[in-house]
């Protein structure tokens, strides 16, 4: 017990003590809210004697998730590696700890029965949903063009946070746009029963549904969940809400832990009046203020706090700190986004040089993915390693989105999506006219893929394609077997060689070693799923880990590296040192938010944000001219700027280019690297020989497949194929 409560202030403790009832969390930025969290889940089990199995922990992120999971092991003295299952059903040994979607994901494998969905369904991500979007516009032939299926996907997706289906939706539903989504949302539902699937909307809106139409299953998740904890309350939207409420109305022992200076969600359908409104819906809640700070320094509290003081639609709370009153916050006006960068590189070497900081102490955050641009061409120009959080994903890498869509099919005999990606990958000679009439014939009899496999002869298929669709049934049939016998290792060695695929990808091109590479990492994934989940490891987890797993999840803070990120990623992390660039009026306020007082407000927060990153420094960059989507912007320096107290800020002077140490830190002078006839390797166009060159843009031929284009050094990433 002294382990739990020991090292926690007042406030802190009162809140681990406080386990009965509604009890609201106010937690200031760098207030200690995951420590409570913790801290209150192991008293509870030490201290209340509650059985681990009857407490409910929601997070927004795994890497949350998995942290608190550790915490709490060591508090209560066993082993934070110890192996814990998060995927499968439920572990009765352990509080139950996830995020929303994690979560609701479990529930509907154990009680999707209800309404009518196999526990083998498939969680579509971002792109198999705009699939199944694009397949509903071809169902109801519909070529507007100003029909955008995002956007489409999107309208839908707001819907279903508001768990409105497709009959409410259209009786809402006014004006051109939300008319066409109304006639498009039921035939995208009916595109995912087909398949088996639901999407991430789906696994909230279809948990509140069982929930409302089952009473019985409602109670027993009740009966099982009697301590509930939802973290980062503010971000919560209708959906969750109504989760929370639903499984917490009979016992109404409800933490909710969370901060509205820090709620940035709303375009997503996060609604910061959920916390706002907490008493209102639970009269008798405790509410604790957590407002000592062990993060920041004085002067980055103090800024912060000036910051979104402006706001008037907030909570009332005071952050403090014990710690030093620390350096001012650093102003830099530059000339242009190509300055910018280069100033951030020159401080942040100078930092790493005399105050014997680390690239990974460092992070360089901006309003917009867009603005990576620049800075990310100046940290390859001098070789300086970076990552960037919210890129290409690995899980969205082509050849891993096709393996994974092997393990669809082999676990699931009802998801066409995933059929059509795999079933001519690698070629087996069977065309889009082939697949379309087994698509419609295994519609039009209501028939599982296999099911229609086996009927080929009623269907009028050319021989080529028969014998290509025969063949890969086959193999599909072998590895649905092996998946009984094999581990998750073994079986997605066996689709790798069997398939062909390892064969089609490595052909003999950097591009294609590259894409083998990445398809062997998936094994190392594979490995740590089975290792961490032990006897429980089983494909129907293994799809749904990878299906929710987030940007952030596979963030590591240890790897030397600047980090580079948008403002709304970073909330959750703390870095040493912040760079918030792209200072601007029209960019940081955004041009949206000018009109709009709830959403200026959001932008006001997002920059508190923003600066509470920062454990010791903070600089804000920005550029007298800004070259960005497509145009020279010359905006004035963003109102918040103007927020921050005088003798807390201190300026930079301007700082002309030549005043700038250019020299990369390699040798190598890139436009004197390449010589015209040589051969180079390009990452979507493959190999290519040069034939002409001006300054740093090369002209070439990738041959008939992707013909002659002109590259800059700056942007293209070319590799040099050595003779």
């Amino acid at each position: 017990m002294n382990q739990i409560l020991d090292n926690l202030n007042e406030e802190q403790k009162e809140a681990v003590l406080t386990t009965e009832g509604p009890v609201l969390i106010l937690a200031g930025a760098g207030s200690g809210k995951t420590k409570v969290l913790t801290h209150r889940v192991a008293y509870l089990i030490r201290g209340k004697k509650i059985q681990p199995e009857n407490i409910l922990a929601v997070t927004f992120t795994n890497k949350a998730s998995k942290e608190m999971m550790s915490r709490i092991v060591a508090l209560l003295g066993g082993n934070p590696l110890e192996k814990i299952s998060y995927n499968t059903s439920f572990n009765r040994n352990f509080p139950t700890m996830g995020t929303f979607h994690s979560i609701c994901a479990r529930i509907l494998r154990e009680e999707g029965h209800y309404l009518g969905y196999k526990r083998s369904f498939t969680i579509y991500d971002e792109s198999d949903s705009l699939s199944a979007i694009k397949k509903s516009f071809l169902e109801l032939q519909i070529i507007d063009k100003k029909a955008a299926p995002q956007g489409v996907k999107s309208y839908i997706s707001s819907a279903k946070n508001e768990l409105l289906d497709p009959t409410k939706y259209a009786d809402l539903s006014s004006g051109y746009f939300q008319e066409l989504v109304a006639k498009v949302y039921p035939v995208y539902q009916r595109i995912l029963a087909r398949n088996n699937a639901l999407d991430f909307d789906d696994l909230l809106f279809e948990t509140v549904k069982l929930f409302q139409k089952f009473p019985e299953v409602l109670e027993r998740y009740q009966k099982l969940w009697q301590y509930i904890h939802i973290d980062e309350y503010q971000d919560t939207n209708h959906a969750q809400y109504m989760f929370i409420k639903l499984l917490a109305q009979k016992n109404q022992n409800l933490c909710v832990v969370g901060d509205d200076w820090q709620s940035i969600y709303s375009w997503r359908g996060a609604n910061f009046q959920n916390i706002l409104d907490f008493e209102r819906d639970y009269p008798e809640a405790k509410v604790i203020k957590l407002e000592q700070n062990y993060r920041n320094t004085k002067a980055i509290i103090d800024s912060a706090h000036r910051i979104i003081s402006k706001n008037e639609n907030r909570s009332e709370k005071k952050l403090w700190t014990e710690n030093e009153a620390g350096l001012p916050l650093m102003v830099a006006e530059l000339y242009n986004e190509q300055e910018e960068a280069k100033f951030i590189i020159q401080e942040s070497g100078r930092l790493k040089r005399e105050e014997e900081l680390q690239l990974n102490d460092m992070v360089i955050l901006y309003r917009t993915n867009a603005q990576s641009r620049a800075i990310e061409t100046e940290l390859i120009r001098f070789n300086i390693p970076y990552r960037i959080i919210g890129g290409v994903r690995f899980y969205e890498r082509k050849e891993i989105k096709d393996i994974l869509a092997y393990l669809r099919v082999i676990n699931s005999d009802d998801d066409w999506i995933a059929l059509e990606r795999i079933v001519n990958m690698p070629p087996r000679g069977i065309g889009a006219t082939s697949m379309k009439k087994l698509l419609d014939y295994g519609q039009k009899h209501k028939l599982s893929i296999s099911r229609c496999l086996e009927q080929l002869s009623e269907i009028n298929i050319n021989p080529k394609a028969s014998q290509g669709l025969k063949d890969f049934a086959r193999q599909i049939e072998v590895f649905r077997r092996s998946k009984e016998t094999e581990t998750l290792h073994e079986l997605v060695d066996l689709i790798l060689n069997k398939s062909g695929y390892a064969d089609f990808l490595d052909d003999g091109t950097l591009n294609g070693e590259e894409r083998l590479e990445n398809v062997k990492e998936l094994l190392s994934v594979v490995e740590d799923y089975t290792n961490l989940n032990g006897k429980e490891a089983n494909l129907d987890g293994f799809l749904e880990e990878v299906a929710l797993i987030a940007d952030i999840d596979n963030w590591d803070a240890s790897e030397e590296a600047l980090t580079l990120m948008t403002l709304h990623s970073a909330k959750g992390l703390e870095f040493k040192i912040v760079f918030i660039i792209g200072m601007e009026d029209n960019l940081f306020p955004h041009s949206n938010s000018f009109f709009d007082p709830e959403q200026l407000e959001e932008e006001r927060r997002l920059c508190y944000v923003g600066i509470t990153r920062a454990k010791e420094r903070v600089y804000f960059t920005l550029a007298e001219r800004r070259m960005l989507y497509g145009g020279i912007h010359a905006n004035p320096p963003s109102r918040f700027l103007a927020d921050l107290p005088e003798n807390l800020v201190a300026n930079y002077q301007k700082i002309a280019s030549n005043d700038y140490e250019t020299k990369p830190l390699t040798d190598e002078n890139f436009s004197s690297y390449y010589n015209i006839g040589d051969q180079v390797i390009h990452g979507e166009f493959g190999e290519g020989k040069i034939i002409d060159m001006d300054d740093d843009d090369l002209k070439v031929d990738f041959g008939q497949k992707h013909g002659r284009k002109w590259l800059s050094l700056t942007y293209a990433n070319l590799r040099k194929k050595e003779r």
